[in-house]
């Protein structure tokens, strides 16, 4: 059975971090939610770059952060923030692609 993203994650969110990057946080309540969430293999940094389209080298950090039940990784920007034809000066509206990344929830 395959369920989104964003129906187990307690929290998916983009912000800036710094002028030149934006980082992105996937945080679970449950810790089982989690560990089959990255035992999926639905969110690595390859597959990231695939959804947004991107080179995997602006892809500057990916971590599975066990303490907090939660993926983290930051991206790269073109541009500072701010710059001039810069669409999301916060970096806060870049989370939605992930939102309908489907995962696995069977036990293999």
């Amino acid at each position: 059975m395959k369920k989104k993203l964003v129906d187990l994650a307690k929290t998916i969110r983009s912000k800036n971090a710094g002028t030149d990057r934006i980082t992105f946080d996937i945080i679970f309540r449950e810790k089982e939610i989690y560990e089959k969430v990255k035992k999926s293999g639905a969110i690595t940094k390859e597959k990231v770059a695939n959804l947004y389209g991107i080179p995997l080298e602006r892809i500057t950090d990916f971590v599975e952060f066990d303490p907090a039940y939660a993926i983290k990784f930051t991206i790269q920007r073109l541009e500072p923030s701010g710059s001039a034809g810069e669409t999301d000066i916060f970096g806060c509206q870049q989370y939605p692609p992930l939102l309908d990344i489907e995962i696995e929830m069977n036990e293999r």
